[in-house]
């Protein structure tokens, strides 16, 4: 995504969470040279070498206007499609005026009807998200990992765990790291409170 239109339209559509990319990172000084992988990123945004970061001229009030001109955005254009919040918006694809994109020579045959359908809501009258999803953290592997580390979370003693990772597994490490993420940052911060 990238203007307020965007989100609007992914919100008529039945989208409730908006994903930006490639805009704030263009907002903070990526010139996209497609080199992140590599390390050598040339305006110092997605690089971990020290001399490449020093011509970083990012600042992160950048990103915050830009998002603040994509919410403006958002607002104006709800506003004319007669809705007070973006919630109101979600699925209502009957709001989208499809005529003169369908007919553009380029869409000529294409049935974007199925998209436009409004489906069928088994969890009752609203058509955004009003029932919880469970997405299963109580058994991710990270739980274990997290117990078995306790010690060296806190303590900072060294840990060796050895045990199988399946392909069901797919994001092993990622709770634990926010866990040493915390304690290191709460430490940082001079917490009373840290352990």
């Amino acid at each position: 995504m990238k203007t307020g239109r965007d989100v609007v339209i992914a919100a008529l559509l039945g989208a409730e969470e908006f994903g930006f990319a490639t805009a704030p990172l263009v907002v903070s000084g990526c010139i996209m040279m497609r080199v992140c992988h590599l390390d050598t990123c040339p305006v110092g945004v997605a690089t971990q070498n020290p001399v490449l970061r020093e011509r970083f001229s990012g600042q992160p009030e950048f990103v915050v206007n830009f998002f603040e001109y994509i919410a403006e955005e958002v607002r104006e254009y709800l506003a004319a499609l007669g809705f007070r919040s973006l919630q109101e918006a979600i699925g209502h694809v009957e709001m989208i005026d499809t005529k003169k994109a369908v007919e553009h020579w380029k869409a000529r045959g294409l049935d974007i009807a199925p998209i436009l359908e409004v489906p069928q809501n088994p969890y009752g009258s609203t058509p955004y998200q009003s029932v919880a999803q469970d997405h299963g953290l109580a058994e991710a592997l990270d739980n274990e990992l997290i117990e078995r580390s306790r010690m060296a979370i806190l303590e900072g003693t060294p840990v060796s765990i050895s045990m199988p990772i399946r392909n069901v597994n797919r994001t092993v490490g990622t709770m634990l790291g926010h866990e040493v993420t915390k304690i290191r940052r709460v430490r940082a911060e001079g917490h009373r409170d840290a352990p």
